[in-house]
Formats: C-alpha cells, structure tokens, sequence
C-alpha cells in the first residue's frame, strides 16, 4: 500500500482499489492538488470480504473511495464466474455500504464506481446515451452491470458511476503494447475490423475522475476520448504512430478480419461507442481524439 500527499491538515484522503491496475496508475499520477492517495491493491484490501472492507475503512478514514478494482479478463469470466461475480459485484456493493455507513469528516464518504461499455449489448448504431439500457451480453459484463447496480441500490442519488472503453496506457498490458510487440516480431497480422467503438487512455480517464471528485458530480456518465474506430483502425493508427516515434522500424501488412474469423469464448459488443455530451457538460471539458491522446501515451514508450 502506498500513499502520495501534499501535507496538510486539509488534505482530502482518497482510497484508489485496483491501484496496480491502468486506471490505478494514472489516477495517482493526475492527483489533484489536495488529495491523498491511499493505493490499495488486492493484497492491501480485499474488497469481496465486507468486514475487511470497514475495517480498513474505519482506520484510514477516507473522504472519497474511487473503485477501480475489477475481474477484466473477459473470456476467463465466462469459466470463473464466481470470482468475476465477487470482484465486480460483491465488492462494488461492499464499497458502497460502507460509504453510506461511515460518516468521516461530517460526511458520508464520496464513492466513484468504474464500469464499461461491455454492460452494452453492442446492437446499437448511435452511441448509447447514458440511460440506455444496460443488457450486457457476457459474463465481465453481467457482473459489471450487477455491481453498477447494486451501488444505484445502495446510494441512490449519491451515487457516481463512470463508464469507459478500450482502456490502453503506458503502464499493464493492453491492445497498444501487444500491437507493437506483435508489429515487430510479425511480417503481417490480421485484426478485427468489424467492432466498433472508442480507445480510451487510462491518463484522460484519471483526469475526468478527479474532475467529478472535485465538482461533486453523481449520477450515470460515459467517458472515453473522442472519435470513433475498429479495432483494425486502432492497429493501424498504432502502427503509424510507433514509425514516427521509433518504436517500430517498418511497416507490416495488416489484414482486417471478421469477429466470425476469430472466435473467443466471451462475446464483445459489435459497437460500443458511448454519448459523451452529459458528462463533458457536468465536468466541463472534453476529451480528446484518439489519435491525440494515443501519440501522447506512445511519447511515454520512447
């Protein structure tokens, strides 16, 4: 467990779940100017058991909880259900009871939830709106969804729930750096051209958190970067941007494939594209394309 601060008696405390994870990472590298991170990962806190859920809460005293701890491996979900089910569920409802419960500071404690476009069926061909129902189609889905749910339950109109997509940074693995492993050991590769939806840097997403802890936003909210792309795109962009940095030293084909062509035990939204409008409005600023946030991470792999 690690904790970053300005000291100050004033400091806002912050519990950040899932803090070797992507979002983890880039949350305690955009903290504002007034928080404290308490970085916890699952060695830290386990948060499917609910008792060590108050306990560590009741010694930390926190303000705020951002829980970005999740069961991701999509496919494996479909086998391991029951820890999928714990992770995204269990735990998101443990995390909320207990910032209903627990007053510090005079207040009840402050709880962002992150979910993802896989609650989406993908059937859609205009970017699902923030109260479009939720009817996922796998497992990491279903238990996503589960947890989103359970945290409405349990908070109501306290509660701040984020969605987001294709999450990618310079820190775990993601789609950005098995592409250029693969651009450089490969003299082609095929990928999927036919799913539809929008990358994500883990940094842009850190960024709108922070903004919605500040401003004291609630309620459902999408955020991804702006733009639209396939995955076949997003290799393509990869591959462009990894020659001008130097990252790759040469162009290999790239063949765009059929999600029928390449079949995974977990089924993913055909299109998953998200309306972003309410929430650039509640935290007033925009994301960025794609294309720019994806040079800026890549800037880091130099």
């Amino acid at each position: 467990m690690s904790s970053n601060s300005h000291s100050s008696q004033n400091m806002k405390k912050v519990i950040i779940t899932g803090a070797d994870g992507q979002l983890g990472y880039e949350l305690q590298r955009t903290v504002l100017a007034g928080y404290e991170c308490i970085a916890t990962d699952k060695d830290d806190l386990d948060i499917t058991n609910a008792d060590a859920v108050m306990a560590f809460v009741t010694k930390t005293k926190p303000d705020v909880i951002i829980n970005s701890a999740a069961y991701t491996a999509v496919d494996k979900a479909e086998e391991d259900v029951e820890l999928a089910t714990a992770i995204n569920s269990t735990g998101a409802a443990n995390l909320a009871q207990v910032c209903k419960d627990t007053v510090v500071n005079g207040k009840a404690i402050q709880f962002m939830q992150i979910s993802t476009d896989f609650v989406f069926d993908g059937k859609a061909h205009t970017p699902y709106l923030v109260d479009a129902p939720a009817e996922p189609e796998g497992m990491y889905g279903k238990t996503k969804q589960e947890g989103d749910e359970q945290v409405l339950k349990i908070l109501g109109d306290d509660a701040f729930i984020i969605r987001t997509s294709w999450l990618y940074s310079a820190h775990g693995n993601n789609f950005v750096k098995t592409m250029l492993r693969f651009m450089a050991e490969r003299e082609e590769l095929g990928i999927i051209a036919d799913q539809i939806g929008t990358p994500t840097w883990a940094n842009s997403l850190a960024q709108a958190v922070w903004q919605a802890i500040d401003n004291n936003v609630t309620g459902i909210h999408h955020w991804s970067d702006a733009g639209v792309a396939s995955w076949y795109d997003f290799a393509y962009a990869i591959m462009e941007e990894g020659i001008e940095l130097g990252l790759l030293d040469k162009e290999i084909t790239l063949n765009a494939i059929t999600t029928a062509d390449y079949p995974t035990p977990a089924s993913r939204p055909c299109y998953s594209v998200m309306d972003k409008t309410t929430t650039w409005k509640a935290l007033a600023f925009k994301s960025e394309h794609w294309r720019v946030a994806l040079r800026k991470m890549m800037s880091e792999l130099v």
